[in-house]
């Protein structure tokens, strides 16, 4: 595996070459009308068709040209001046070229390096990039960052918004829609990728992220400036031997009556075989071609008809309607739509459809992946020559426990990783819960060579870890909930949000009840909480709990004795907790059945002082971040390398994350790539489903639905 230094800067450094080659060279942007070709168009401009195509990586072949396509165009002073279209001076710009031009800096601001400073808070303070500071700082090629040096850094012009170079009357401005992707939106238009980024230069050439409400450039649909305009497409088609009417019709939905009618020579000598017949394409209500009805596949190379029917779990003649470019054959990169309520081998994330991966056998194992674990086993403070003392040490301090715990855990997945041919670089070190400590270990070189780090724990380490690490684009994993006052988008963050808990909660009721009559009881502190839960459920009832304890007869009214009662309790009170499971539980009888819910289980519920038999008897249900302990292959190897000692909730924990990541790591040797393609994962007693949520990091989403059940917690969702 390539270390990740080389990995990034050797783009970094073609992109900069790039860039100052530029300078002599201009480019131009050019629409595509109907009945143009590469060749009329290279010829048009003075260049060759291959030229034209090496910067439209999207048109594959020149078959597939089609009108509003926007095709950047390179051009010379020469080529210019004989095709009529005008090179940029310093006099301006002709409306439509793209000019890349190298900008140079007006002045330079010297700065003296801070103690907490990096590369990454200096680019934003100063608004340039990392690249420009590096620049005209060479030294930074070969050293670190370190306080007291002083920095040239350079200031640019600010640029005027030129006048809009594309012609409003072929252009419109589109806003992005709730979970739209670049995929639809081309799809929808029928342009490229290369299209969009030409027609949006801002848009990210890293990653496809689109935010809802964004505005997008696009070329106006044919045919869009006149209301109501309609027309009827054909398929010419060379009837085969033994076709009939009937499959044809099975085939493309086209009737024996419309067939005839289209064809003349049919109606008088019937359907042969060798006759060249026009079907009616099947037009699709446009209205619904939105990602709110839709999922979108992209089409991989040496798929054919069978492997998608099976695969997307439908026949070729539903996906020729929802698709009419099939009909030109089935080709690597097209992208094609898919009803939302279509079941088939794969997952949909961000309405995109992922196949399902089975990592184990994806995994390449001639990489050998660079872990780090950043954890705090407080050495500083145990004395580990003292067994009894240190054993104690580590009872009392939650930190070292937890440590211990997820470290556990990552061993035995680091033995299950061997096992299956995979040699993994490891590097642990103890943090000691500090800063400072968290810092000084930045400098060691297994950090600025990992594939992946896993932890720090606390949210200051975790943040000063990311952000120094980030400049190399390496992941770092946070093993518990964590918060950070910037935007980490180099981190995973392993556990679900709250918001993301109760969406499950909200999902499973909704997928699960009939006719039960619901009840929402809820604290002061819960308020907010009550208001999201009853407009999600209209018909619910509710109560405030303004009192101390639970009001028991105000309780009791709103149950019913002719349907079950679905409660939702909210509070993180003890005694609230107690004093209405006692009420609720006191109100079951033969035609009164109670059911208890919260969105968020709070430590209140887990106390020994809540009357856990009250929580069985009423099949208390809530969400969850960890699924049911389990006697699996998982804590069968835990146990033997651990003398008998079952694991805990965070030897799971640990072992779920490491597996996760290494398979991971051995699949795209690239965890942020493997995020794109991988789906939901599943493992002992964690699931992962990250989600890149900007430059917020990657979100998990997947979590579980648990319920007591005659005095045992078991697993439901």
């Amino acid at each position: 595996m390539q270390r990740p230094f080389a990995k990034y800067f050797l783009p970094t450094l073609l992109f900069m070459l790039v860039s100052f080659s530029a300078v002599a060279q201009k480019f131009t942007t050019h629409a595509v009308k109907k009945g143009e070709t590469i060749h009329s168009i290279s010829t048009q401009y003075k260049t060759t068709p291959e030229r034209i195509l090496s910067l439209n990586k999207e048109i594959k072949n020149v078959a597939e040209l089609k009108p509003s396509t926007i095709l950047i165009i390179p051009l010379d002073a020469k080529a210019a001046e004989s095709s009529g279209v005008a090179v940029k001076t310093a006099g301006g710009a002709t409306a439509g070229e793209v000019i890349l031009v190298q900008e140079e800096p007006t002045s330079f601001i010297s700065y003296k390096v801070k103690r907490k400073d990096n590369l990454f808070r200096l680019a934003e303070k100063f608004d340039v990039s990392q690249d420009a500071i590096k620049k005209y700082n060479k030294e930074l090629y070969s050293v670190q960052l370190k306080k007291g040096m002083t920095l040239k850094i350079p200031k640019f012009k600010k640029m005027k918004p030129e006048e809009n170079p594309f012609n409003s009357d072929l252009f419109e401005m589109y806003t992005v829609k709730p979970k739209e992707t670049r995929w639809s939106i081309v799809n929808k238009y029928g342009i490229t990728i290369d299209s969009l980024l030409v027609l949006n230069p801002d848009l990210s050439k890293e990653d496809t992220y689109l935010a809802s409400g964004q505005e997008l450039r696009l070329p106006k649909k044919a045919g869009s400036t006149i209301a109501d305009q309609t027309s009827q497409l054909f398929i010419s088609y060379t009837v085969p031997a033994k076709k009939g009417f009937y499959s044809i019709e099975k085939e493309f939905g086209a009737t024996e009556a419309e067939i005839k009618a289209l064809n003349p020579e049919v109606k008088d000598r019937g359907l042969q075989e060798g006759m060249v017949i026009r079907i009616p394409q099947k037009k699709t209500d446009k209205k619904s071609v939105n990602t709110e009805n839709f999922n979108f596949y992209e089409v991989k190379q040496g798929e054919g008809e069978y492997s998608l029917n099976r695969k997307l779990g439908l026949s070729y003649k539903e996906l020729l309607a929802l698709n009419p470019e099939l009909q030109n054959g089935l080709k690597a990169g097209m992208v094609l739509k898919i009803p939302k309520d279509s079941d088939g081998d794969f997952e949909v994330k961000n309405s995109l459809i992922i196949e399902n991966v089975d990592l184990v056998s994806k995994m390449n194992l001639a990489t050998k992946p660079n872990l780090v674990l950043l954890l705090p086993f407080r050495l500083d403070m145990i004395d580990v020559s003292n067994k009894t003392a240190a054993s104690d040490a580590i009872v009392k301090r939650k930190d070292a426990n937890y440590s211990l715990g997820l470290y556990s855990g990552a061993l035995v997945a680091l033995d299950s990783i061997k096992k299956l041919g995979l040699n993994v670089n490891v590097s642990v070190f103890d943090t000691e819960k500090s800063v400072e400590k968290t810092r000084a270990l930045l400098a060691k070189p297994e950090l600025k060579n990992a594939d992946a780090i896993i932890g720090p724990l606390d949210s200051q380490s975790l943040q000063e870890v990311a952000v120094r690490v980030g400049q190399n684009q390496i992941p770092v994993i946070a093993p518990l909930p964590a918060k950070s006052d910037i935007s980490l988008s180099n981190v995973f963050y392993t556990v679900p949000s709250d918001n993301d808990l109760m969406k499950h909660m909200f999902s499973y009721v909704k997928e699960n009840v009939g006719t039960e009559n619901i009840v929402v009881i809820a604290d002061d502190e819960h308020k907010a909480r009550k208001e999201l839960i009853l407009k999600e459920f209209p018909n619910a009832k509710s109560l405030q709990l303004v009192e101390k304890y639970a009001m028991k007869n105000k309780i009791v009214a709103l149950l019913s004795s002719s349907q079950e009662n679905w409660v939702f309790l909210e509070t993180d009170q003890l005694n609230t907790i107690n004093s209405v499971i006692s009420v609720l539980n006191a109100s079951i009888t033969d035609k009164r059945k109670i059911r208890v819910f919260t969105t968020n289980k709070g430590k209140a519920f887990d106390s020994d002082k809540i009357n856990h038999t009250h929580l069985s008897y009423l099949s208390f249900t809530y969400p969850s971040v960890d699924g049911e302990d389990k006697a699996d292959s998982f804590e069968a190897a835990y146990k033997r390398m651990n003398k008998g000692k079952s694991p805990d909730k965070f030897a799971r924990r640990g072992f779920d994350i490491t597996f996760d990541v290494l398979l991971k790591l051995a699949y795209k040797q690239n965890l942020f790539e493997a995020s794109k393609f991988v789906g939901e994962t599943k493992y002992s007693a964690n699931k992962f489903n990250y989600t890149r949520e900007g430059a917020a990091g990657y979100r998990n989403h997947s979590s579980y639905i648990m319920a007591y059940d005659e005095m045992w917690i078991k697993q439901l969702d």
